[in-house]
Order: structure tokens, then sequence, then C-alpha cells
């Protein structure tokens, strides 16, 4: 944990910006994923983790915004638990250590939400994501299920992103520890990908390498030489000569901060011609974006930015043809770029989405579009000091959608779509970064990960 006032301050600024009622924060439970004594392991609901600290299950925690206090509910084990767990702190020493005073058994938990209710008091709270958590606020609040996430506290959500966007240094300190892990990850999974390896070899090492490192990995990691599908979780295949292998993934550390990095590697470490081009493409869409982030811009434009660097760089392949500008202000990069160029990252790793995207990404300054592809952009306002976003372009020849679109003509004026044929089996390339803004530009994270064309076949080709 942090120092216990980091807590308290929290918990103080989130008060300055709400005014009357409780605000109630449920922790997470423990869940089964067979039966009921076998569980997965535990993970902290991350709202409850920045603003009170504790990483057990069954706990809440109550911030009384007119009479100024905070409670922690909670059981103390007994003498069963101690058998099978060891003795634990008692509730009222971890309450301290997040500077709360004032704790109380989980079981008053309902009669003081009772209590409010019969003075007419508001309950704040946000939206919960686990079967768990839906139940149980369902029955304290005396509110159905369905109807949880319309009757969240929008001042709530809003005050929460407020404060959870922008990352203080210690946050980024964590955040970077976690890029630094993946920097082994990734380079171990770099020296792996040769001819032969299934995927699954190279996947359950980085896995095993955040474990024994910090923590879990902080998303199922996705690798795999058919880096079309932008999330791909199936590791069976056997890495063959000339295919490109997407390794995306991250870690967590005890206190669940987060990283993502991408990285596009070669299997049997040397970019062909036609690899070499495609990735230049995508690269120099990421060294575009990152030196484009400075507070005061919005992502959207930076969004846009890529878009434009992959369609003229397509063009130049002859993959794509006419005005670079034009083609990504129509969409039509977005055949080969079909989602957003990165999200906020910080306890999440998709930080805050269970929020809202669009209380998260957008305002009444910058409206989300419909359009395809960029509807996918999960953020599209401003940037500021403090926020940790990804910044991920990439490249896929996705041949369901590249039949749609040629049998539809879609966009023809921009797309050579004869040529595009011949890349069909080409798969995929993702390059992602984890970049803070700073006050005047913003700075990567972590130790760099090797990225360009002799970086990479350097640590690939190394014996």
């Amino acid at each position: 944990m942090f120092p216990a006032t980091v807590y308290s301050d929290r918990r103080k600024k989130l008060r300055a910006q709400l005014s009357g009622g409780l605000i109630l924060f449920l922790g997470n439970q423990e869940v089964p994923f067979n039966y009921p004594a076998n569980t997965y392991s535990f993970r902290q609901d991350s709202n409850f983790s920045y603003f009170f600290g504790l990483d057990h299950p069954d706990l809440a925690g109550i911030i009384d915004l007119d009479e100024g206090k905070d409670i922690i509910f909670g059981n103390d084990v007994d003498i069963d638990d101690i058998i099978w767990m060891g003795v634990q702190p008692t509730i009222k020493s971890q309450a301290a250590n997040a500077g709360v005073e004032e704790t109380a058994p989980l079981n008053g938990l309902s009669e003081l939400i009772k209590k409010a209710h019969s003075f007419g008091r508001k309950i704040h709270y946000v939206p919960p994501y686990r079967g768990e958590s839906i139940i149980w606020l369902s029955d304290l609040l005396g509110i159905h299920h369905l109807e949880l996430k319309a009757n969240a506290s929008e001042p709530l959500i809003k005050a929460i992103i407020n404060l959870r966007m922008k990352k203080d240094p210690i946050e980024v300190a964590e955040i970077e520890k976690m890029v630094d892990v993946a920097w082994q990850m990734h380079t171990t999974g770099m020296k792996m990908a040769k001819p032969g390896v299934v995927e699954r070899e190279i996947a359950g090492t980085l896995e095993g390498i955040a474990l024994s490192q910090c923590g879990p990995v902080s998303f199922p990691v996705i690798l795999s030489i058919n880096g079309q599908t932008l999330h791909n979780h199936y590791h069976g295949n056997t890495l063959v000569e000339g295919r490109m292998l997407v390794m995306d993934a991250g870690c967590e550390n005890e206190l669940h901060y987060s990283s993502d990095i991408t990285r596009t590697v070669p299997v049997g470490g040397k970019f062909n011609v036609r690899q070499k081009g495609i990735y230049d493409v995508v690269l120099n869409a990421n060294l575009s974006a990152i030196a484009a982030v400075k507070p005061g811009v919005p992502f959207k434009e930076i969004h846009m930015l890529a878009a434009t660097e992959i369609a003229k760089g397509l063009i130049n392949l002859g993959i794509m043809k006419g005005n670079p500008e034009e083609a990504a202000l129509k969409g039509a990069h977005s055949l080969f770029f079909p989602h957003g160029l990165g999200h906020p990252l910080g306890l999440d790793v998709h930080d805050l989405e269970g929020l809202g995207e669009n209380y998260i990404g957008y305002d009444e300054e910058v409206q989300r579009s419909k359009e395809f592809g960029l509807a996918f952009l999960r953020f599209g306002r401003k940037l500021q000091e403090g926020f940790v976003m990804t910044i991920e372009p990439g490249i896929y020849f996705i041949p369901e959608l590249i039949d749609i679109w040629k049998f539809e003509n879609k966009l023809a004026e921009f797309i050579n779509y004869d040529v595009v044929e011949s890349y069909k089996d080409f798969g995929g390339i993702r390059i992602e970064d984890d970049v803070l803004v700073t006050s005047d530009g913003c700075r990567v994270l972590g130790k760099p990960i090797p990225k360009t064309v002799a970086e990479i076949e350097k640590v690939m080709l190394a014996m």
C-alpha cells in the first residue's frame, strides 16, 4: 500500500467534488471457477483500491459526505479461517493503513444503508460489473439488478474520472516498473519466436515472467501469427517462417498498476521485404503519434494523424492510392486500421472503462463518431498533463473484411483491391507504447523495448 495519507487525500479530494449523502464502494469478493472452494486469483475492485487501498475480499467502504467520516466494513477472521489461512490482520488495523478510524462488521452495512434511505439521503455508487457485486448492491439498495446501471451516480462517476485520470508521480513510478517487466516479457518472446515453436510456449513464458517478477498479467496474453484478429487469445498455432508474430502483453503489480505493450516480430528473426514495408509504415505512425502528444491536443486529432500516416505509407507501397489526407478523412484507412489509436492506462489496463467509455474519453467539446473504425476510438478528448495513454497503431489484412469492402467496391478511389488481395495471407502488425503526458509534451515510459527493424533483428538473431 501507499502511505495512509495518500488514501486520505484522495477521499478528501473526492468529497470536494460532491455534496450530500453517502458514497458506497464495494470491494470484490472471491469468485469460484468450478466449485466454491476453488477460486480465481483475487483481484480487488480498482475504485475501492484507489480510495482505500485494502487488497482483501469481502470489504466495503463508506464516505459520509455529510458527517465527514469514512467507514470500513468487514469481518475479522475466526479460528476456522486461521486454520486454513493463518493469522490475519484485524479490520481495525487494515483500516488504519488506509487512514480510516471507524470500522464495523460487514452486516452493519445494510443497516447503515437502510437508515440513510429512511432519511432520504442520496447513495452514490458506480456501475457494478461482477455478478456477485450486482446481487450484493441490488440487495443493499433495493434496486432491481437491471436498473442498477441507470441509477448509478453520474456526479460520482465524473468525480472519480477527474481524480484517477491524472496520475501522481507515485502512480507513474508504479506503471513504469510494470513497463520494465514488460521489457523482459517482450524481449524474451522475441528470442523465442523461431519456426517450430508453438505459440503457447511463448505465451506461457510471458505470463510466467509476469508472475515471477510482480504479479499476474494485466489482461490475457494476446499472441498469434494470425495478428489480423485484433484480440487473438488462441495460442495453438506453430510458428512458421514468413509469418509475423503479434505479442500484446503487460503485467500488474500488488498495487494493481498495469503495463500494456505490443510488439510484432518476424518468425525466425529476419524481416523480408514485404514485412519490412508494412512494419515501417506502422512504426512511422507510432512515432508520429507519440511526437504529437502534449496537453491540450485532442487525442482524436492524434488518431487521425496516425491514420493519415498509415494511408500515406500504404499509398507509397501501392496498396492505397489518391490523397492520404482525403483518404483518412473519408475512412479508407480503416480497412487496414479499424481500431482506435489507444486508451488510458493505470489501475485498469483500459483505465476507468467500467465507468463508461463516453464519460472517460469524450465530452461536450469532442463527440464520439459513428463511422466505422473511428467509432472504436475509446478516447478522443483533449489530453492533460498526468494522463497515461497507450499509442498503438496497426495495419491488419482481414480477409473477411477485405471481401466485404471489395464486393461493395467501397472507397475504391483510395484502395487498390487487386494489390490488397495479395496481402490476404499477411496477418497484422501492431506497435504499442505507454506514454505519460508531460507539461510540454510526453515521455515514453520504461526501459525502451526494441521496436525498429534493426533493434528487433539484433535481439532475435543474437546467439
